[in-house]
């Protein structure tokens, strides 16, 4: 398939999906979209408040986010951009942005997820919703376009993983 295509990194909060999309956005010289930027305040206070998302929370950030992918696609550019995508109806919506939405899924275990979370700083997203998080997430299906790749890998290693698995190289 020629033209744009759209890399979602996807994984629960900790995972290191802004790292990891912009390591491998900067790989490819895609730009990056970060998508925890276009929760709505309303979100960002009730996660900050430790109550998990709803589903109806989450519809308008992920239109927002397809809205996104739509319009890079429209530009006739490809993208990289970071987002939770815990369930298949999430991924479904991000979907609808373009042609060619594939998703890398950044996966750890549930200990080094929290620890990774217990010392981040500055970020709205508490330690305690990580298990809302893990009981939501859906993993890629066999059907869905992507990879699951470890996140105790370097970046430099997930990057080169995610060419790999995904068929990016030249």
């Amino acid at each position: 398939m020629t033209g744009p295509q759209h890399i979602v990194v996807m994984g629960v909060s900790g995972a290191g999906k802004t790292t990891t999309g912009e390591a491998l956005a900067a790989h490819l010289g895609w730009p990056f979209v970060e998508g925890d930027a276009f929760h709505p305040q309303s979100n960002v206070d009730k996660m900050a408040h430790g109550t998990p998302l709803t589903d109806a929370d989450r519809q308008p950030w992920l239109q927002a986010l397809a809205d996104q992918i739509a319009a890079a696609e429209a530009r006739g550019e490809s993208s990289v951009l970071g987002c939770s995508s815990l369930k298949r109806s999430y991924r479904d919506i991000l979907r609808t942005g373009a042609p060619r939405v594939r998703f890398l899924h950044v996966h750890g275990t549930r200990e080094v997820l929290a620890d990774r979370l217990n010392h981040r700083a500055g970020h709205f997203f508490p330690p305690k919703l990580l298990d809302s998080q893990l009981a939501t997430l859906e993993p890629l299906a066999e059907d869905e376009d992507g990879a699951v790749i470890d996140m105790m890998l370097s970046p430099r290693d997930q990057v080169a993983q995610a060419i790999r698995l995904l068929g990016l190289a030249p």
